[in-house]
């Protein structure tokens, strides 16, 4: 068991907190839950603002040490990819959040610069047909 900092980055931001490490599953204090997730304890339940989850039969998730993350995250069917030995986890986004993107048909906007250094972005070109082309190299 290793008791210290943690990094977890959720929606974009990363956020250190106190976490135990037990072979290869990752315990977060309450605290830590809150700070890291915005998820607290309630008498309903593992809430988040006015949605909570209810835990009676969900004790396996909970122990001394808080709430395992990847038992969490699967509860939220949200991905995770874990890595106990760096101490690093990152939380996906959940397939229904993605059905209903993909369902809008809209694009994510995001900004490029061009060779001059000044920066476009795709929400500059709505109205217009945009063909837009990636490569890689791998």
């Amino acid at each position: 068991m290793r008791r210290g900092s943690f990094t977890i980055l959720d929606n974009g931001a990363e956020s250190q907190v106190d976490a135990v490490v037990r072979q290869d599953t990752v315990w977060l204090s309450f605290n830590a839950l809150k700070t890291a997730l915005g998820w607290e304890r309630k008498p309903e339940g593992l809430c988040q603002g006015d949605m909570c989850i209810p835990l009676e039969d969900e004790q396996d998730l909970l122990s001394d040490d808080g709430v395992d993350l990847a038992g969490l995250a699967e509860l939220l069917t949200r991905p995770l990819a874990l890595d106990p030995e760096e101490r690093v986890a990152y939380l996906g986004e959940a397939a229904r959040d993605q059905s209903a993107q993909l369902m809008s048909l809209r694009a994510p906007d995001f900004s490029l610069p061009d060779l001059d250094g000044k920066l476009h972005s795709l929400s500059d070109q709505r109205g217009r047909k945009v063909l837009l082309v990636a490569y890689a190299s791998w």
